[in-house]
């Protein structure tokens, strides 16, 4: 009969040799991220998305010149990930999941509010893509300053200064 602090001791035992072995292999053990973890590094990641695609249409107004391309692709960027980003904002991805996020609490507490803002932003950037299919710089220019308030409304809201 094998007494069970002798099994407790080896699958102890085994369990460490375990996580020796994978971090002289890799270094690093992969920790799966909670569902709140993911879609707060998701959405972050897509607001840095967007932030470049703005950067490319503010670029091309201040030279004078649209490249169609590279604006079209800049706005479909914003509506593609626009559309994205209201799904990336469950409840318990704020604050409170343990990771840095700049989402006010009131995401949640007036969602019906941040639902619309996320709308009119989206409507926004599809009205962005057509102006830059169009080609034309005060077409562009206008548009760009209406996706710009649609975003400045939804930070001032719903997002924290830092």
């Amino acid at each position: 009969m094998t007494h069970p602090k002798t099994i407790s001791l080896a699958a102890l035992g085994m369990s460490a040799a375990l996580v020796a072995v994978a971090l002289a292999g890799s270094g690093t053990i992969a920790v799966a991220a909670s569902p709140a973890a993911s879609a707060i590094a998701t959405r972050q990641a897509n607001f840095k998305k967007m932030g470049g695609a703005m950067k490319v249409l503010k670029d091309q107004i201040s030279s004078g010149a649209i490249s169609k391309p590279q604006a079209v692709a800049a706005a479909k960027t914003l509506a593609a990930t626009g559309r994205a980003q209201a799904g990336l904002f469950p409840n318990g991805s704020g604050a409170s999941a343990g990771v840095k996020t700049d989402a006010l609490p009131a995401v949640w507490s007036n969602r019906a509010a941040f639902d619309g803002q996320m709308k009119g932003f989206i409507a926004q950037a599809d009205k962005m893509v057509a102006a830059a299919n169009s080609g034309n710089l005060d077409a562009v220019t206008a548009q760009f300053k209406a996706v710009g308030g649609a975003c400045a409304s939804c930070h001032k809201q719903f997002r924290a200064d830092t």
